[in-house]
């Protein structure tokens, strides 16, 4: 079965990342058809595409709307049968396109896949943003094989597995086109951070397998946009999970969100305690913004299917700060 795929890269003032990363994915992508998707762009980023790169197609968004919006605006003329959202900071290898479109061809159901994640800083470990697979617990902390929290893995093939999780990193996410438009998409509320575990969360809750793939390599910088030390990376993350929950989790919300409130305000203090007090404040807003949203949460998950188990662990923030289960293996 050949499927038709295009890589959609989406870019914001990107042109550095462009230069460098870009060369990687021309090469090693004839299975497809690469796409930039610009996102308002006031650099030379369009220039150098055009000048350098002719056989890239490029789709000009009219604002930057983050990640969310700049792919819903991109994706909808474009005629393919999987989608490759994929960052302007990744370094793809050789034949990284052929297990991820096999197996879409040979599982029906699998809607979604994600291929091995690892640091372009230290090739040997997983980058943080996906590593080998993605989950999360029940109060919707997120953690991936290879990574829980900020403790990474080294790459040592234990991963080299093919495997159903439950999200995919935003970084590298494969979609077939008609389950990303059944699913309208990815919700612009998030606007950047999460919105992928939002939309693999609805996949799930629909019925759909999502795959890690772990014979297809790409290497990840992580950060280029938004460091993990950026409060506003820590406001974006504490309230964007809270959206996922609210809109997608399965059972009594209410009780799942007042347990996770209390795990928030532990964060909160740590970070306080820490002298980080930028990141306390960051959440503090991120539970404002989210009972800003709440009425808006509570009719989304109204009118959608809340029926997956999304959780296998109950509190990943048990397991690695009290049971000091670090690893993945060890949970």
């Amino acid at each position: 079965m050949n499927l038709k795929t295009a890589i959609v890269i989406l870019n914001w003032n990107g042109k550095k990342l462009l230069e460098q990363f870009l060369p990687s994915v021309v090469e090693h992508s004839k299975e497809a058809t690469v796409y930039v998707a610009d996102n308002a762009s006031t650099d030379d980023s369009i220039n150098f595409i055009k000048e350098t790169y002719p056989s890239v197609k490029i789709i000009r968004n009219a604002e930057n709307g983050g990640y969310a919006k700049g792919y819903n605006d991109a994706l909808k003329p474009i005629e393919a049968d999987v989608f490759c959202l994929l960052n302007n900071d990744v370094e793809v290898t050789p034949n990284w396109l052929v297990p991820v479109i096999e197996t879409f061809a040979s599982e029906s159901n699998t809607a979604i896949v994600q291929p091995k994640l690892l640091d372009f800083n230290k090739k040997d470990h997983f980058e943080y943003a996906g590593a080998a697979g993605g989950f999360i617990d029940k109060y919707c902390y997120p953690y991936c094989r290879g990574r829980i929290f900020n403790t990474i893995e080294k790459d040592l093939g234990q991963y080299n597995d093919t495997c159903e999780i439950f999200w995919a990193s935003g970084a590298c996410l494969f979609i077939r086109s008609k389950v990303f438009r059944e699913l309208n998409g990815l919700d612009e509320i998030f606007f950047a951070h999460m919105e992928e575990i939002d939309l693999c969360w609805r996949a799930k809750n629909m019925g759909y397998s999502i795959k890690y793939v772990g014979s297809s390599t790409i290497y990840h910088v992580g950060g280029a946009t938004l460091s993990n030390a950026n409060p506003k990376k820590t406001y974006l993350n504490f309230r964007n999970s809270l959206f996922a929950l609210t809109k997608n989790a399965k059972g009594n919300i209410f009780f799942v969100l007042f347990i996770r409130f209390i795990l928030d305000g532990i964060a909160g203090m740590k970070f306080l305690f820490g002298m980080e007090p930028s990141h306390t404040t960051a959440i503090l807003k991120a539970h404002l913004s989210f009972y800003r949203h709440l009425k808006q949460l509570l009719k989304q998950r109204g009118s959608t299917q809340c029926k997956a188990k999304y959780y296998q662990i109950r509190s990943i923030v048990v397991d690695y700060f009290i049971k000091n289960r670090t690893d993945y293996k060890s949970l």
